[in-house]
């Protein structure tokens, strides 16, 4: 019985610590870049677009700033449908497992 009461308190403690990194990554960013830093993307860790940078000399000036608040806007639709298809596919491997929904597998 102490063996299941351990393994219940590191399970615990994962669960706390899993929590912690998750906020955590809510404020770690990253850049990617293309082009020789032409074009740029930030992001989150938790791959939450927010901003695209694109040099005014590949596109009409007046442009630039249009194109990148489109490209954030698609970005984010495509994660949001990655994430959803993704979520779908999980439902469907653990459909039969009896897992409450929320578990936090994703």
């Amino acid at each position: 019985m102490a063996d299941f009461l351990g393994m219940m308190k590191q399970a615990a403690q994962l669960q706390s610590k899993m929590k912690a990194m998750q906020e955590e990554l809510d404020h770690v960013e990253v850049e990617g870049m293309s082009g020789g830093g032409l074009v740029s993307v930030r992001m989150t860790a938790k791959t939450e677009v927010k901003a695209v940078k694109i040099d005014p000399s590949l596109v009409k000036p007046e442009d630039v700033e249009i194109l990148e608040d489109l490209l954030v806007t698609a970005l984010g639709d495509a994660r949001r449908k990655a994430e959803a298809a993704m979520q779908e596919k999980m439902q469907s491997l653990t459909g039969g497992l009896g897992l409450p929904p929320g578990l936090g597998l994703g």
